[in-house]
C-alpha cells in the first residue's frame, strides 16, 4: 500500500502538507474569500493544531502528512479495543490509518481481525443496530474486503448500498444528534474518500453531504449547536464549541473557535478529500423552516424487502423500531434467533424468553405508552435560526408517552441553551437519567420564534414504574449578561440575543425552576435578538403584553375532560385542545 497522495486544485502530486502550502502561495490571493478555499485553509490549520497539541485523535492527521504516528497515542487508542462495548469507535480510526498508511497494518490487522463485523449469535457487548454503529462497522468490513482479502458475507454491498441510499433520500434516524452525527460522518468519510467501489464511493459522499447540509441548518453565528434531536445527552446542551461536533461545524463554518487539538470526526474531515464546497455554501445566518426527517414506520416492509430477515430487523431498529406494536414480533424472533437475551440492550426484556411471538405483539399492545414513543422515523421538525438565536423542536411527538434520548425542544441564545425535561428534578442536572430523558414527551407547536409546550402524560405510565410528572427547566442564570422576570416569564440576554420562558408555575425544586402539576403543565418560549426586536427593553416589553391561558375543559362526546392550552405573544397565537 502506497502513502497518502493526493492532487491538489493546482495539480501538484505531493504530500499533503507540501501540496497544501504550494496551492495556497500559488492561487491563495485569487481564492480568498471563496468558501470552499476558505475550508481548505480552516482544514489545514487544523491539521496544524491537531499536530501540535497530540492526542489519540491526531493519529489519522500524523497518517495523512506521512509522520509516524505517537507510540504513546497509539496505544492508548489500541489498548483494550477488543473489549470495548463502542470498538467500532476505534476501529475507523485505524481503518483511516490503514488507508493512509501501510506502515502500521504489521501492528493494527493483527488485533481488528479479531473483531466480528457484523452481528453475530450470542452477542452481548457490540451494538450493530444503530444508525452510527452500523456505518462504522459496514464502512470498516467493506474497506477491509478491497483492501486486505477480508472475508465478508455474501449481503454487505447490498446492506452497505441500501443503508447509504436510505439517508439520501429521507436523512437520519438519529436526527441533529450531536452525540452521534460525527460517528456516522467518520464511517462515510472512509468510504467516500478510500473506497475502490465507485459507486459506493459516490453514494456515501451524497450520504455525507446530506448529513451535513441538515446539520448546517441549525448551526448559528457563533458556531453553537443546540437542536431538538432524536438522540442526544444533557452535556451536548450545558456547554458549546469545544465539543466534537464543534469543531466539525467549525470546520465547515469558520464560526465558533478554532479548534486547539483534534477530535474523533473533525480529524476525519481535516484528512478528507471530499468536495463540501456545496455543503459550505448551504450554511445561512437566517433559516425558518419545517422538515421531515425519516420515513412512516408503515412503510419498512416496502424498504427493507430486499434485506434477509436480520438485516430488516437491524435496519428497523435502527429507526427506534425495537417493541413498537408492528414490530414486536420480529424483534422476539431476532432475539430467539440468535440468542441475544445477555445483551445488555435487551436484558430487561428476558422474561419474554421462550415465549411465543403473538406475546411481544400482544405485551407491546399493552405497554403502548412505552413501546411506540423509541421510534425516530418519520419526525417533523420546526426550525428557527436568527444569527445567534434558535429554536427547534419536534411537532407532536410521541406527546404524553415515555421519552427515551430524545429531546423535544431546545432554544439558544447563542452559546447558552435552555430546555424543559420531564422527570425527578435532580440538583445537578447531568445526573438525570440519560437513558429516559424525560418521563413524559410534551405535545409542542411551533410558530416561527415562539412555541407553546403542553405536558399531560399518559394514564398507564404510572403503572409501569415512570410515576414522576415534574417539569423542570434548564435556565443556567449564571452564564447569561442579564435576566429579568415578567410575572411567570423568566427572560435571558446573551449579548444581542434573547430568550424568554412562560413557567407553568414559580416554584423551585432541587434549585430549578420546576413544577411538579401532575395533571398537566403549559409552557412557553419566545427567541429574539436587536435585530428583529430592538432593545432587551422592547422584548421585555412585548413579553410583558403576552397572554397564556390554559383551563380544563369537559367534552360531553368523548365523556372527559380535555386540556385547553392558549399562547398569544408577539403578533402569533398557538391554541391546542388534548
Amino acid at each position: 500500500m502506497m502513502n497518502h497522495v493526493h492532487t491538489t486544485r493546482c495539480g501538484f502530486q505531493a504530500r499533503p502538507y507540501i501540496a497544501a502550502m504550494l496551492c495556497l502561495l500559488l492561487t491563495g490571493p485569487f481564492l480568498f474569500g471563496q468558501p470552499a478555499a476558505d475550508f481548505e485553509t480552516r482544514q489545514a490549520a487544523f491539521r496544524q493544531a491537531a499536530l501540535t497539541n497530540l492526542n489519540n485523535h491526531s493519529l489519522p492527521v500524523q497518517a495523512y502528512e506521512g509522520l509516524p504516528l505517537s507510540e504513546v497515542h497509539l496505544n492508548d487508542l489500541m489498548n483494550g479495543m477488543l473489549e470495548r462495548e463502542t470498538s467500532d469507535f476505534v476501529l475507523v480510526v485505524l481503518m483511516r490509518i490503514l488507508c493512509l498508511t501501510d506502515a502500521y497494518d504489521d501492528r493494527i490487522l493483527p488485533v481488528i481481525t479479531q473483531l466480528p463485523f457484523w452481528l453475530r449469535e450470542n452477542e452481548d457487548l457490540r451494538v450493530y443496530w444503530s444508525e452510527n454503529h452500523m456505518i462504522m462497522w459496514m464502512s470498516s468490513d467493506w474497506l477491509m474486503a478491497e483492501r486486505f482479502d477480508w472475508t465478508v458475507d455474501d449481503d454487505l454491498r447490498k446492506r452497505l448500498v441500501h443503508y447509504l441510499n436510505l439517508k439520501i433520500e429521507y436523512g437520519y434516524y438519529e436526527f441533529f444528534s450531536s452525540v452521534y452525527f460525527p460517528y456516522t460522518l467518520s464511517g462515510l468519510l472512509n468510504l467516500a474518500d478510500f473506497s475502490q467501489d465507485m459507486e459506493i464511493a459516490a453514494l456515501a459522499n451524497s450520504a455525507a453531504q446530506r448529513l451535513l447540509r441538515d446539520v448546517l441548518l441549525l448551526v448559528n453565528d457563533q458556531g453553537a449547536f443546540f437542536p431538538a434531536a432524536g438522540r442526544n445527552y444533557v452535556g451536548k446542551y450545558t456547554s458549546a464549541l469545544d465539543q466534537n461536533h464543534d469543531k466539525v461545524n467549525y470546520l465547515l463554518t469558520g464560526h465558533g473557535q478554532a479548534p486547539t487539538n483534534a477530535s474523533h470526526a473533525s480529524a476525519f474531515l481535516a484528512t478528507s478529500s471530499v468536495d463540501f464546497s456545496d455543503v459550505v455554501a448551504s450554511w445561512r445566518s437566517h433559516v425558518n423552516q419545517s422538515i421531515t426527517l425519516g420515513h412512516p414506520l408503515a412503510q419498512v416492509d416496502q424498504l427493507h424487502a430486499d434485506q434477509n430477515d436480520i438485516d430488516k430487523v437491524i435496519f428497523q431498529w435502527s429507526a427506534g423500531g425495537y417493541f413498537h406494536p408492528d414490530l414486536a414480533e420480529e424483534t422476539l424472533w431476532m432475539l430467539e434467533e440468535l440468542n441475544l437475551w445477555e445483551h445488555h440492550d435487551f436484558n430487561d426484556f428476558a422474561g419474554f424468553e421462550g415465549f411465543p411471538a403473538w406475546v411481544a405483539s400482544t405485551g407491546s399492545v399493552i405497554l403502548a405508552s412505552i413501546t411506540r414513543s423509541s421510534v425516530l422515523t418519520g419526525v417533523n421538525i420546526d426550525i428557527y435560526k436568527d444569527g445567534q438565536v434558535s429554536l427547534t423542536s419536534a411537532q407532536n411527538y410521541w406527546s404524553g408517552r415515555l421519552g427515551y434520548q430524545q429531546f423535544p425542544w431546545v432554544a439558544s441564545t447563542g452559546t447558552i441553551a435552555v430546555w424543559t425535561q420531564s422527570g425527578e428534578v435532580k440538583a445537578n442536572w447531568a445526573d438525570r437519567n440519560s437513558t429516559n430523558a424525560n418521563t413524559h414527551l410534551p405535545y409542542i407547536q411551533q410558530n416561527d420564534n415562539v412555541a407553546l409546550i403542553m405536558y399531560q402524560r399518559n394514564g398507564d405510565l404510572p403503572l409501569f414504574g415512570f410515576d414522576e410528572t415534574d417539569v423542570a427547566l434548564y435556565w443556567p442564570e449564571d452564564r447569561f449578561d442579564e435576566t429579568r422576570q415578567q410575572g411567570r416569564w423568566v427572560l435571558g440576554r446573551e449579548n444581542d440575543g434573547y430568550v424568554a420562558v412562560y413557567r407553568h408555575c414559580d416554584t423551585i425544586i432541587n434549585g430549578h425552576i420546576a413544577c411538579d402539576d401532575e395533571r398537566g403543565q403549559t409552557w412557553a418560549v419566545v427567541v429574539g435578538n436587536r435585530q428583529s426586536h430592538g432593545s432587551f427593553d422592547a422584548f421585555e416589553a412585548m413579553i410583558g403584553a403576552a397572554q397564556v391561558r390554559e383551563t380544563w375543559r369537559w367534552d360531553w362526546r368523548k365523556f372527559t375532560f380535555q386540556y385547553v392550552a392558549r399562547l398569544q405573544v408577539d403578533g402569533k397565537t398557538i391554541e391546542k385542545t388534548w
